[in-house]
């Protein structure tokens, strides 16, 4: 298991440092207080096994974010012969 701080976290997943904090407080994301230097430092714990089951998450979830975007495509495709062929029909009305 390894430390990293809030920001170095942000980077490393390229989030924003608000959603990271709104990680921690939702306690989606192990993490303990320190004091250092009279200074209260939140140390994200970063586990290697969680790291691989979130990246499968991410991986399925995107998976299905394209199929609903292909789908989409597809739809959209449709919809433009349709109209397409209805140009062509108001052309030759119109001649």
């Amino acid at each position: 298991m390894e430390k990293m701080t809030m920001k170095a976290y942000a980077v490393k997943h390229k989030l924003s440092l608000f959603n990271v904090v709104k990680l921690v407080k939702s306690g989606k994301v192990k993490s303990e207080t320190v004091t250092e230097e009279g200074k209260e430092t939140i140390y994200i714990i970063v586990d290697e096994n969680n790291m691989t089951i979130a990246k499968e998450k991410e991986y399925e979830a995107q998976k299905d974010e394209d199929n609903e975007l292909e789908t989409r495509v597809t739809q959209l495709e449709a919809e433009v012969r349709a109209l397409r062929r209805e140009i062509e029909a108001l052309k030759k009305a119109r001649l």
